[in-house]
C-alpha cells in the first residue's frame, strides 16, 4: 500500500472538502480532515484519497470539458523510473498532467531520483500521477481507451493514426479518452489491446519504426494540443508584430512606388505592361505593416531625389 507523503496528504485533504461541498444536498457530506498525521496514520489514510479521487473521476465538473482535463495518459508495466520521468516532462510540455502507471516494474517509479531528473521541472505530473494495481483500476473514470503499438495485429481494433485520435477526442465533449502505452521491451498485451476501442499506430520509418517510450508519449501528447486548440491556436509572442498597413496606406505606397520606377527609368509610363500588378502581387503575400510601408516609401523618395 502506497503512503501518502504530507504535501500528498494536504492534497487530499482540499479535495475532501471540495467534495463536501459538493455533496452537501445530498446530505453525504465527509467529515473535514485534520491536521497533517502520522506515519501509521497517513498509511491508513490511503483508501480515502483513492475514493476521494474516484468521486470525481466518475462525477467531473461541467467546466472540466477541456481535452487539457479530460486525456488520461496510462502506462503498463514500465521498466525504469527515467522513462515515467521524461513521459511526466512530455505531458506537461504540451498541457497535460493525468498521469497513471499499472503495475510498475520498477521500484518508487515516481520519486526515483532517475525519473525526478528526467522530468526536468514536470514534478508536478509526477506528484499527481496515481499508481493501479491493473489496467480495469487505470481506465475507471474512462468512455475510451486507445492502445499505442507499432505492431499490428491480426484481430484488433480499428487502427488509427495520432491525428485521428486526437481530432475525435477534441470534438466529443463527453469523451473522457486513455492513451495507454506498453512496457519498453514487449510493449501491450494482446489483451489489453483487444479491449481498446482504437489502437494507434505512429507513422515511422518502415524500416526501423522504433519509438521510445517517452518519444511516442511526446506525438500524442503534441497531435492532442493541437487538435484542443484548433482554431484558437495563435502566434503571439513569437517575434516582432506591427500593425498591419491600411489599404489607404498600402495604396499611396504603390502611387508613390509607381512614380520613383517611372523616375528613373525602370518603368515606362506610356508602356508600364504588367510590372506594378505583378508587383502589387508580390506585396500582396506579405502582409505589410505600417512601418514597413514607410521604409518602402523613403527607399522610393530617395531614388527620386537621386533622380534629380
Amino acid at each position: 500500500m502506497l503512503t501518502p507523503t504530507t504535501q500528498q496528504w494536504m492534497k487530499a485533504r482540499a479535495v475532501n472538502d471540495q467534495i463536501a461541498i459538493r455533496m452537501t444536498k445530498s446530505k453525504a457530506v465527509p467529515k473535514p480532515l485534520k491536521s497533517p498525521p502520522d506515519h501509521q496514520t497517513r498509511t491508513a489514510f490511503q483508501p480515502l484519497v483513492t475514493a476521494r479521487w474516484r468521486y470525481f473521476t466518475m462525477n467531473p465538473t461541467e467546466t472540466d470539458i477541456s481535452l487539457f482535463k479530460r486525456l488520461r495518459f496510462v502506462l503498463v508495466e514500465t521498466s525504469r523510473a527515467g522513462n515515467v520521468g521524461s513521459v511526466a516532462r512530455a505531458m506537461k510540455t504540451m498541457g497535460f498532467s493525468d498521469l497513471v502507471l499499472v503495475t510498475p516494474r520498477c521500484d518508487h517509479p515516481l520519486t526515483d531520483p532517475e525519473a525526478v531528473a528526467f522530468a526536468s521541472g514536470a514534478i508536478d505530473v509526477l506528484e499527481g500521477a496515481r499508481i493501479a494495481g491493473s489496467i480495469g483500476e487505470a481506465l475507471e473514470g474512462c468512455n475510451f481507451a486507445a492502445a499505442v503499438s507499432a505492431r499490428l495485429r491480426e484481430f484488433s481494433p480499428p487502427v488509427w493514426t495520432p491525428r485521428q485520435f486526437s481530432g475525435h477526442a477534441a470534438a466529443m465533449a463527453d469523451l473522457r479518452p486513455a492513451i495507454i502505452f506498453g512496457n519498453e521491451r514487449v510493449g501491450l498485451p494482446n489483451e489489453i489491446v483487444l479491449d481498446c476501442n482504437v489502437l494507434i499506430n505512429i507513422p515511422a520509418n518502415p524500416s526501423y519504426s522504433s519509438l521510445n517510450l517517452s518519444q511516442a508519449a511526446q506525438v500524442l501528447a503534441y497531435e492532442c494540443r493541437l487538435a484542443a486548440e484548433g482554431e484558437n491556436r495563435t502566434q503571439e509572442g513569437v517575434g516582432f508584430q506591427g500593425e498591419a498597413a491600411s489599404v489607404a496606406q498600402i495604396e499611396g505606397m504603390y502611387a508613390h512606388l509607381e512614380e520613383a520606377l517611372v523616375a528613373i527609368g525602370f518603368l515606362n509610363a506610356d508602356n508600364p505592361k504588367k510590372l506594378m500588378p505583378r508587383l502589387k502581387r508580390l506585396f500582396a503575400r506579405t502582409q505589410l505593416e505600417t512601418e514597413e510601408v514607410n521604409i518602402l516609401r523613403g527607399i522610393a523618395r530617395q531614388m527620386m531625389r537621386s533622380k534629380h
